[in-house]
């Protein structure tokens, strides 16, 4: 299995991309995922991304970084999220990218937490991601790129929890340019099985973010990364794995520390 690494720009030391991308492949990286902030923030960075794309750098997916999301309850903010995740496609696809990856909500409502009760029936909230969906699907599949549904715990969105979840998303909307992305901390929290959970999400499966069971970089908490990693080989898994997480301890060292747990982790196959 030879399955590509990044790690999320914000976690690499440097003052600009080139800095962070030499960094992260003399670590055993092989790209940076970008942050997509608020306000189109990505289009206004198109000239240090493409410097950077220039100097080489492997920049293949973005994740949004708002307060609001797909799925907010304010249709203005709904409107604002999409708007966002449309330009940052266009972004990553002329970076020569593959994606942008995006919950449907995140800090909105928990179920766990009170008031208990949405504003929003579980109807509505669905009409909601079908119809912000399939608009994302449509502008990623015209500008050759795909948007990843991430479904994030409880404790942080009370619509998308599970890989099923999303995939039966995927399925109503039903484009090719629309994609689960799994989280192996959330999945940790709310699969009962999260091999059984990647195998039966595969068909739709386009992206993995890492972190371990407590949040931090890979190695440093519970999670068995040769079983994972072994799944991921056997549903022949091909995108990328990007590392978003906390660091524990000194960055560089936490860095090369997750590196290292997932390359050791790989399968290994036998020589023919």
């Amino acid at each position: 299995m030879d399955i590509p690494l990044s790690c999320q720009e914000q976690l690499l030391p440097g003052t600009d991309l080139i800095q962070k991308y030499a960094l992260a492949v003399s670590l055993g990286y092989q790209g940076i995922e970008l942050r997509g902030r608020g306000d189109l923030a990505l289009a206004r960075r198109l000239p240090e991304l493409r410097r950077a794309r220039a100097a080489g750098v492997v920049m293949p997916t973005v994740c949004v970084e708002m307060d609001h999301f797909i799925g907010d309850f304010d249709p203005a903010r709904s409107r604002d999220a999409v708007d966002n995740l449309r330009s940052q496609l266009s972004v990553i696809a002329e970076l020569g990218g593959v994606g942008a990856m995006t919950p449907a909500a995140w800090g909105m409502f928990s179920y766990r937490l009170p008031p208990f009760e949405p504003p929003r029936s579980a109807d509505g909230d669905r009409r909601v991601l079908v119809d912000a969906l399939g608009e994302l699907a449509g502008h990623a599949r015209a500008e050759g790129v795909t948007v990843f549904l991430e479904p994030l715990n409880r404790y942080e969105d009370h619509m998308v929890n599970r890989l099923d979840q999303a995939v039966e998303l995927c399925r109503t909307v039903g484009s090719p340019a629309l994609r689960v992305a799994a989280d192996t901390y959330h999945m940790n929290i709310e699969e009962d099985d999260p091999h059984a959970a990647l195998r039966a999400a595969a068909p739709y499966l386009g992206h993995v973010q890492v972190s371990d069971s407590n949040r931090h970089q890979p190695g440093a908490g519970h999670l068995d990364w040769g079983a994972l990693l072994a799944t991921l080989d056997a549903i022949g898994y091909t995108g990328w794995l990007a590392l978003e997480c906390r660091l524990r301890g000194e960055p560089v060292a936490a860095l090369r520390q997750a590196a290292t747990a997932l390359a050791q982790a790989r399968p290994r196959r036998a020589a023919a």
